[in-house]
């Protein structure tokens, strides 16, 4: 195995969960806009802000945020670095008629032109989703831990385009002695959102199969097991959630940190996967977060008990558990439904580190 620096990992940015919503959508738009307007000129900095002027008039956000979006534009393979081109079905994405045709587009985009060494004005042709899916092929399926060990490898150092099974288990063991998951833990769920947008790709609890293998192997079962969130429901449940916090505090905003952040996230407590159908759309069953505390809450490294107190699991660094240690939930938002639902979180949360 080659020896590479901690530090050196695939990155991600992840200004958007959601590549259906109108935000993604009238982002990408603007670009390839800026892009056919302005394409004889040559990259320089002053045109790059200009494009994130452009950006900022249509998704007003910080202008930090405007560079991630952009820039995970460029990662996703949907805009070319150095702002000269585009995916050629980058069009067909922006006027697709449903959600469904999209994810096969995303999947294109992404497996044909994706690298997340690319930026704004840095162009690479490292294909880290490429070499996953080959390593995929390789060994039928991939565990989370092998997930998060292939963002270790320094595919440019390689001669094959994918882990052997001996390979990946060294690169396993590597990840653990190193704790990357607990410093990385926004790149590892950035990583696992892309993977579940891409067609013909399905997680069976945390592992990663290819859609016909999945139905091979676990037959008629398989369609309880990847159960689907209705986007409808998923939509009330969210405004639920949302219309909950304006009641509590005035505005929507992160329940643990009281922040009123642009981009909130409706977290489920006991998983979806996990819920029955009742459970899965319950407004209780969830809590308006922030995309960080979510990642936090949804990989069970952080829960809480029936008064609000911050628990961390055994994987979390001291650093962490010191910044957040003096949030809490209050009582107003810890309903006997929900507190329910926590006591199932918290068992996830310690079985997971009994095993871990």
């Amino acid at each position: 195995m080659q020896q590479q620096n901690y530090e050196e990992y695939w990155k991600l940015t992840n200004a958007f969960t959601d590549y259906n919503g109108r935000k993604f959508l009238d982002t990408l738009k603007t670009c390839v806009n800026f892009v056919d307007k302005y394409l004889k000129e040559e990259y320089a900095e002053t045109k790059y802000s200009r494009l994130q002027l452009a950006v900022a008039k249509v998704n007003p956000i910080s202008l930090i945020s405007v560079r991630k979006s952009i820039n995970q534009l460029v990662k996703l393979g949907f805009i070319n670095p150095f702002l000269l081109s585009y995916h050629p079905q980058v069009h067909d994405y922006i006027n697709a008629k449903t959600n469904r045709k999209r994810e096969t587009l995303l999947s294109k985009i992404v497996y044909s032109n994706s690298s997340f060494n690319r930026a704004v004005n840095k162009n690479s042709s490292i294909k880290q989703i490429n070499f996953l899916i080959q390593t995929l092929i390789e060994q039928g399926k991939l565990s989370k831990d092998e997930i998060i060990a292939l963002m270790l490898v320094d595919i440019e150092a390689r001669t094959e385009p994918f882990l052997t099974a001996y390979e990946l288990q060294e690169y396993v063991k590597k990840a653990k002695d190193e704790d990357f998951v607990s410093r990385k833990y926004n790149q590892v769920a950035y990583l696992y959102n892309l993977l579940g947008k891409l067609d013909d790709l399905v997680f069976v609890k945390d592992d990663l199969y290819f859609k016909e293998d999945a139905q091979q192997i676990f037959g008629e079962d398989l369609k309880a097991i990847i159960k689907r969130r209705d986007p409808y429901l998923h939509r009330l449940y969210k405004n639920q959630l949302q219309e909950e916090c304006e009641e509590l505090y005035g505005y929507p905003m992160c329940v643990l940190e009281k922040l009123c952040y642009p981009v909130l996230i409706a977290s489920h407590i006991k998983p979806f996967i996990q819920s029955d159908e009742n459970e899965a759309y319950d407004p209780n069953n969830g809590l308006l977060l922030s995309r960080t505390v979510d990642s936090l809450f949804d990989l069970k490294y952080i829960s809480f008990t029936d008064d609000g107190e911050m628990l961390f699991s055994k994987r979390v660094s001291e650093d962490v558990k010191r910044f957040w240690k003096n949030y809490r939930l209050e009582k107003t938002v810890l309903n006997i439904h929900r507190t329910k639902y926590l006591a199932h979180h918290r068992n996830l949360m310690f079985t997971i580190d009994s095993i871990s």
